[in-house]
């Protein structure tokens, strides 16, 4: 393989991910997502591509703000990732996820609930 067709740094494609996200940028989305992907939250368990990119992807719109504040590599493709978010009605919380990389794309991201914090 060669430098320009090996795949992203995990972390560079964990940012890339949150980017098309934040954009509501489907088809970069899509590319970015493994055939199976697993998605698990409090509120999904084990949700493939499709019925992620139906049920959770087009939510973007609750966010008054939203900011990476940690992206660090933990081992084996898998990165941490903490975030801060204001949502457009009130109340201002910060998650956690896991996501695990794999021949540059996202196949798995396990969400971990914070609670609300104050804003500052």
């Amino acid at each position: 393989m060669s430098a320009a067709e090996a795949p992203l740094p995990a972390v560079e494609v964990v940012r890339s991910l949150y980017a098309a996200y934040l954009a509501q940028d489907r088809p970069a989305m899509e590319r970015l997502l493994a055939d199976d992907f697993v998605f698990t939250s409090p509120h999904d368990d084990h949700l493939g591509k499709d019925v992620f990119l139906t049920r959770c992807f087009p939510t973007a719109h609750r966010f008054r703000s939203y900011e990476l504040l940690d992206t660090v590599p933990v081992g084996d493709g898998e990165v941490f990732v903490r975030y801060a978010y204001e949502l457009v009605g009130g109340g201002h919380h910060r998650n956690v996820e896991v996501l695990t990389v794999r021949d540059g794309r996202i196949a798995e991201t396990q969400v971990y609930f914070g609670g609300s914090f104050p804003p500052g």
